[in-house]
């Protein structure tokens, strides 16, 4: 963006400004590029990315309302207080990233890598996160209430107290996770999973027997 408010830059760049109470409803951005960039309650409701590329930028307040986002990359960005209510991420990045105080349901992930993100104590429950990378991630305190995550790597990711009653973790990759520390009721595991959590719990697996 230029300096004038709501002007795209012919380049789609720009780097450590700060953007405040702006409407970019409905824009469609494509492939632009923020690095170190400030978006302060900034709608961006309803836009529509391909191939953008976000990287250590914060976003305070806001929305993303029913917004569109195709292999976009969100790359250690902060947001806090900012709404997400029907969104599409679809094979998105979003590495390194932290969410506070958002909201986060419903969205549609279609894929793509969250590796590493922090989204401590959200309301994850009933999304469906088949297939999506969060190694490393910290789900911590979060609501994950039968929410699908079929397929999902998970390895490394942090539980601690986090809901996954109900949950379907069926062919997610479980390695350095640490199942004891999440709340589960009803939760559904492959063998795999079971006998980690078997272990865990101090049980011996005699997969001989």
């Amino acid at each position: 963006m230029s300096d004038a408010v709501g002007e795209p830059a012919p380049d789609g760049e720009a780097a450590g400004r700060h953007f405040r109470d702006e409407d970019w409803y409905g824009e469609d951005l494509g492939a632009v590029r923020f690095v170190d960039c400030t978006f302060t309650d900034v709608d961006l409701s309803e836009i529509t990315t391909a191939g953008a590329h976000f990287e250590s930028c914060t976003f305070h307040g806001g929305r993303f309302n029913a917004s569109t986002h195709r292999s976009t990359a969100f790359v250690a960005c902060d947001f806090r207080r900012v709404s997400f209510f029907d969104a599409t991420f679809e094979g998105c990045k979003l590495l390194g990233s932290s969410f506070a105080d958002c909201t986060l349901r419903p969205i549609r992930v279609l894929g793509g890598q969250w590796r590493g993100v922090t989204i401590r104590g959200a309301n994850l429950g009933g999304l469906d996160l088949s297939g999506l990378d969060l190694r490393d991630a910290d789900l911590s305190l979060s609501s994950l209430a039968r929410t699908v995550l079929r397929g999902a790597r998970l390895d490394g990711a942090s539980l601690r107290e986090t809901d996954l009653s109900g949950a379907d973790l069926r062919g997610a990759t479980l390695e350095r996770v640490d199942l004891a520390a999440a709340r589960l009721s009803r939760t559904r595991l492959d063998l795999a999973g079971a006998v980690a959590l078997a272990e865990q719990h101090g049980a011996e697996v005699d997969a001989s027997a």
